[in-house]
């Protein structure tokens, strides 16, 4: 399906990061705020398949859906431009600048909050007929999932903290490598294939994921749970956005960089039976 080299792929990575970072205050806001909207609705649905069905398997493997919409659109992650948008500037890019960079980071999780509270808002009015009665099924289970995942970790102190980042860093490991399998195929199937797998791991797998997050515990809140803002902000969504960094930035980012466009020398084959080495040793 006409799969890039990783050579290639990086490049297109650099690329991208640099376009995010010179890209209008305008497009970024509306492509952050679309990105997180619709990964929101996705989030919904596959809690919605997980309730209805009892295995949350089904859900995990429909969830993707949501990801290839947004990334097939053009819309812009967090999560994402965590990757992206410093290799710009490892690159030293024209006019590419460390403040450009927190510029876009931060007008992304603004875009990417506004979107994800809007269908919060949205889905907790359906899951309550316009808050008239209690939460169905569904909108209980997103209520113990707020609570679970804030005084959960809580209750477990520098532990669960320790937890909550380490489950952050590697969810962002694998949507960064969804982010980077999109772009090794030039052809919508393959794009397609690419960012399933490593999205199922994630969800899978219960890890933590800061736009996905904005929109369970803002809407977990208004369903009912027994958390508060403070929680979410201090028990998951600071901590999470910090691992998403670390997570995409280190393990995806910085590592094809320096792997496939920053290479070493390679070195020498022996010669007459002396050492390997590299040229000029």
């Amino acid at each position: 399906m006409a799969y890039l080299a990783p050579t290639e792929f990086v490049s297109k990575m650099i690329d991208a990061g640099e376009s995010k970072i010179f890209m209008s205050t305008k497009d970024t806001l509306v492509r952050a705020y679309m990105a997180g909207a619709i990964l929101a609705l996705a989030a919904a649905f596959a809690i919605t398949i997980t309730v209805n069905t009892g295995e949350p398997l089904i859900g995990a493997l429909l969830f993707p859906v949501g990801f290839c919409m947004l990334y097939l659109l053009g819309f812009d992650l967090l999560t994402g431009v965590f990757t992206l948008a410093p290799l710009a500037l490892f690159d030293k890019r024209p006019g590419v600048t460390l403040g450009g960079v927190l510029r876009n980071w931060g007008l992304v999780f603004i875009g990417n909050f506004a979107g994800a509270m809007t269908v919060a808002v949205f889905m907790a009015i359906v899951f309550t007929f316009g808050f008239s009665e209690a939460p169905n099924a569904i909108g209980q289970k997103i209520g113990h999932i707020g609570e679970g995942r804030t005084l959960g970790y809580a209750a477990h102190g520098a532990g669960g903290m320790l937890t909550l980042f380490v489950r952050a860093v590697m969810c962002n490991w694998m949507v960064s490598t969804g982010v980077v399998a999109a772009m090794m195929s030039t052809s919508v199937s393959g794009k397609v294939i690419g960012m399933w797998m490593p999205i199922l791991v994630f969800f899978y797998m219960g890890f933590e994921h800061s736009i996905v997050n904005m929109f369970l515990f803002p809407s977990g809140i208004m369903l009912g749970g027994q958390f508060t803002w403070g929680d979410y902000f201090l028990w998951n969504e600071i901590p999470t956005v910090l691992g998403n960094l670390v997570g995409g930035l280190t393990f995806v980012g910085a590592t094809l960089y320096a792997t496939h466009y920053k290479t070493s020398p390679k070195r020498m084959p022996a010669v007459k039976g002396g050492p390997i080495g590299v040229p000029g040793e």
